[in-house]
């Protein structure tokens, strides 16, 4: 498997421009509309808390219910659909700016519903792409996608706030309604279909299809495995979220140009790592990297709370640069071997499993980290963060013992049998 074989299918390539326009309008609007809440709205810091925690709720209300419905439907208009409905949420923003009716509850109310669609989108994304480029070709879809992810995250606050001071922050809201529906008429040029799923005689009910996924994953030995690994890895960012900023400001002494600085160079290492990531499966093994990516980098994590003012904040920059580089191998490599373990009719329950896990430890984690970094201190909280992280992939080393390659697991696992693609 080549790094570029998968971008040979047409399909992946609407696929992954769909996803290049709609990726660039997130992160352009992920500045935009919070701006647009404080300059335009002058919302206080509670209500800009509201607008944020609006987006994300949806993955606790609705993240295991979306994969068994994902399961239930054919995923390609379930994605054209959240594209448009975000699209169009979107547009609304701009229209009630125009005809005065802009307020921040009317933000809260739009966040709230597009991060309802997102739910859908990203457990259908992760479900539709072994249809597109087929099973033998995950990883490198996979890494071309998050690739796109990753420059995205780079380079679309920047411009983001760019447009913001020349245009304002309503059109910049307009290009992301438009990134969306472009992303939806890519989708909807895709020629692939998926094959018809057999109806069946009875309809299970939902609870029943949302403990099916949840008991695939429980008696799958590496799927609970990573579950596990992932939720702790989550847990420990969140612990270090509540406390870097403030590390980097009272403890190692850096202005926001430097902090900017940090973040970005940690950016960089993403969209490295997502780049590099098929050529390391094809050294190291496509399921052996799926632990080894955290094994290396988690403990050169470690070296970020040695950081001290002076020429020692670069081990702050290389603690965060090896943290970024594991996570993005160890995700798309993960997601990767997890569509091609699961058995297509039940992907969409797996994934949505598996988000629900790791989205929902993220807030408990940000929370310990809060009251940690008050009573504790910043670094000895940096430590317990990077501690997790350092023995966070031991269950999945534990499950893939011997294993080099996805194609050695048993083969009932390994097979897609919905995949279109040869």
């Amino acid at each position: 498997m080549s790094d570029r074989s998968a971008l040979r299918h047409r399909d992946f390539r609407l696929l992954l421009f769909g996803q290049t326009t709609s990726q660039f309008g997130a992160q352009v609007s992920g500045v935009a509309i919070p701006l647009l809440a404080v300059l335009v709205l002058h919302a206080s810091p509670f209500e800009l808390g509201l607008v944020t925690a609006a987006g994300t709720v949806a993955f606790a209300l609705i993240g295991l219910p979306a994969g068994a419905w994902v399961d239930r439907w054919p995923r390609r208009p379930v994605l054209v659909a959240a594209d448009l409905s975000r699209a169009v949420l979107l547009a609304a923003i701009v229209v009630a700016a125009l005809v005065g009716w802009l307020n921040v509850w009317l933000l809260i109310v739009v966040s709230l519903l597009t991060g309802f669609a997102r739910v859908f989108f990203d457990v259908g994304y992760q479900s539709y792409l072994p249809f597109v480029v087929g099973p033998r070709e995950l990883l490198a879809g996979n890494s071309a996608m998050e690739t796109v992810r990753a420059t995205g995250q780079v380079a679309g606050p920047g411009i983001g706030g760019w447009l913001v001071a020349v245009a304002g922050a309503v059109p910049v809201v307009v290009i992301q309604a438009v990134t969306y529906a472009v992303s939806a008429g890519s989708l909807l040029a895709i020629s692939a279909r998926e094959p018809a799923r057999p109806a069946p005689a009875v309809r299970p009910r939902l609870r029943a299809d949302i403990g099916e996924g949840l008991a695939l994953v429980a008696r799958t030995p590496v799927l609970r495995a990573t579950a596990v690994t992932s939720a702790a890895s989550n847990f420990a960012f969140a612990v270090a979220s509540a406390v870097t900023v403030p590390f980097m400001v009272h403890t190692v002494g850096l202005s926001p140009a430097g902090i900017g600085i940090v973040m970005a160079l940690g950016s960089l290492t993403v969209v490295a790592g997502a780049a590099a990531t098929p050529r390391l499966a094809r050294r190291l093994g496509s399921a052996r990297i799926v632990w080894l990516s955290l094994a290396v980098t988690g403990p050169v994590g470690l070296l970020g709370p040695l950081a001290r003012p002076g020429w020692p904040v670069v081990l702050l920059v290389v603690g965060a640069a090896a943290g970024e580089l594991g996570q993005i191998v160890y995700a798309i490599s993960n997601v990767s071997l997890r569509q091609r373990l699961c058995p297509g009719h039940l992907l969409g329950r797996v994934n949505a499993t598996m988000r629900f896990v790791m989205m929902g430890i993220f807030p408990l984690g940000a929370l310990l980290g809060g009251v940690a970094g008050q009573y504790a201190g910043l670094r000895p909280t940096l430590w317990l963060a990077g501690g997790i992280i350092a023995v966070a992939a031991l269950p999945v080393r534990l499950a893939l013992r011997g294993t080099r390659d996805v194609e050695q697991l048993p083969q009932w696992m390994s097979s897609n049998t919905e995949s279109s693609v040869d």
